[in-house]
């Protein structure tokens, strides 16, 4: 079964389904799966603790697949930030030709990358930050509904009005993100101008997915009302699954006097790592999205994503073409 789509053969890839950088998740094996089924597996590259690290998880992808596969290199500002450069040169070193960038002042990465002819994907939550990465020389755009896990802006617009927002202005390929599970999704995408989908959620409740299964199944569990938007008050957003901890954060941070300091024990990195790897779901905040509410199983990522395009196809030949005809 085919689909393609400018973003799918920009990048080479059979589907244009790409699996999104997420912190302690996106590790060989998940990103090997997806590439292998089709997609766009992406490896987090500050999930690895050095650029050294990154070197070897690069290589350890290469062995498991001869599919293409991009790295993510998220900017976020920091008291004491990685060496960004150094990771940079990582992935510059190791010959990777797909890079998803996101996050603040992308300007010196995005030219470094392309001195080397490396495609960007840049992940951005708003038409004038999509617009500005374009102007920037980026190759295409990952457009953020607030539906999604992780940070989703500040201006609140679902995808339903972003995605053809920004597909009336932007010229280069743009794919969706935020709130994509299933074909359904996928043929919507498409229709509201992206040219494929970005899923993050949806591609941790697979097997090869490196969490405890307690994790896996909270996210089957799981309704579209069971996420919190944490860090609203410091104009931080951020969509986690609902949990006693990240019930803790929202509580604290109603006083309109709370600073970060006051919910920084809760939100440690560290501390989200420990429930993903160990299933105790209240260890720390689990980034998650809505798309919970459509998660129903854990299957491969082969047949996750062949079930994808299948139900996108049926329903872009079957039931549209039906209601035209």
């Amino acid at each position: 079964m085919k689909l393609k789509t400018r973003f799918s053969e920009l990048l080479g890839i059979e589907y244009p389904i790409v699996q999104g950088g997420m912190m302690w998740v996106g590790r060989a094996e998940l990103a090997a799966a997806v590439s292998n089924a089709g997609g766009l597996g992406i490896i987090t590259a500050l999930t690895q603790p050095t650029p050294d690290a990154l070197r070897a998880e690069i290589v350890r992808c290469r062995a498991m697949t001869d599919k293409p596969f991009g790295v993510n290199l998220t900017i976020l500002p920091s008291v004491n930030p990685p060496p960004y450069a150094e990771y940079r040169q990582a992935i510059i070193d190791c010959g990777v030709k797909i890079v998803e960038t996101a996050g603040h002042n992308p300007k010196e990465h995005i030219d470094h990358f392309k001195e080397h002819g490396i495609i960007v994907v840049h992940k951005c939550t708003a038409v004038r930050h999509a617009l500005s990465a374009e102007r920037l020389g980026v190759d295409a755009i990952s457009i953020d509904g607030f539906e999604c896990a992780g940070h989703p802006g500040e201006d609140d617009i679902p995808g339903l009005v972003l995605i053809p927002a920004a597909a009336d202005k932007v010229k280069i390929p743009m794919i969706a993100s935020g709130g994509f599970g299933d074909g359904r999704g996928l043929a919507a995408a498409l229709a509201l101008g992206a040219e494929g989908i970005n899923m993050g959620t949806r591609f941790c409740a697979t097997v090869e997915a490196p969490i405890h299964d307690n994790i896996k199944q909270l996210l089957v569990k799981n309704t579209e009302r069971d996420t919190n938007l944490i860090f609203r008050s410091l104009r931080n957003t951020g969509r986690v699954s609902k949990n006693s901890v990240s019930d803790k954060v929202v509580d604290i941070l109603r006083n309109p006097d709370a600073l970060f300091q006051d919910v920084a024990h809760l939100v440690k990195g560290a501390d989200g790592r420990v429930a993903l790897e160990t299933g105790d779901v209240d260890a720390g905040l689990v980034w998650a999205g809505q798309v919970q509410g459509i998660i129903n199983d854990i299957p491969t990522c082969e047949v996750l994503i062949q079930r994808i395009v299948k139900d996108a196809v049926d329903i872009i030949k079957g039931r549209l073409q039906a209601c035209v005809d």
